[in-house]
């Protein structure tokens, strides 16, 4: 079974509940921009920006580079393939409760069409 960073997780899963954040990956994934540049995009102040961008940051979702007075930023390497692996094994577990769940369905169909082609 693949072991999962929990902490790795939790600060990821937070990173991506909040709609500015997904965004500001969104468009670093178009390619770098500066602070300034994402807080104009996003209609926010720098210091609200600088914020956002810290806690992607914590993630491992981002990373600055700060050269001369600008901080650049871009995507981080870590990427999202232990979300994704954990999301797929939650998906997983759900698909195989349902298969189960359509089977129990299947077999009480099975037994009332013949509970009633009995009682004729």
């Amino acid at each position: 079974m693949v072991q999962f960073s929990t902490a790795r997780l939790d600060a990821s899963f937070a990173a991506l509940a909040d709609a500015t954040r997904r965004g500001v990956l969104e468009q670093l994934g178009r390619g770098e921009a500066s602070i300034t540049e994402l807080a104009e995009t996003f209609g926010m102040t720098l210091t609200g920006m600088k914020k956002h961008v810290g806690v992607l940051e914590q993630a491992g979702l981002v990373t600055t580079e700060k050269v001369g007075r600008v901080r650049t930023c871009r995507l981080g390497l870590s990427g999202l393939e232990e979300e994704a692996a954990w999301i797929e094994a939650r998906r997983q577990i759900w698909s195989a409760r349902f298969d189960a769940l359509d089977e129990v369905v299947e077999a009480l169909k099975r037994k009332e069409k013949l509970d009633g082609s009995q009682s004729k």
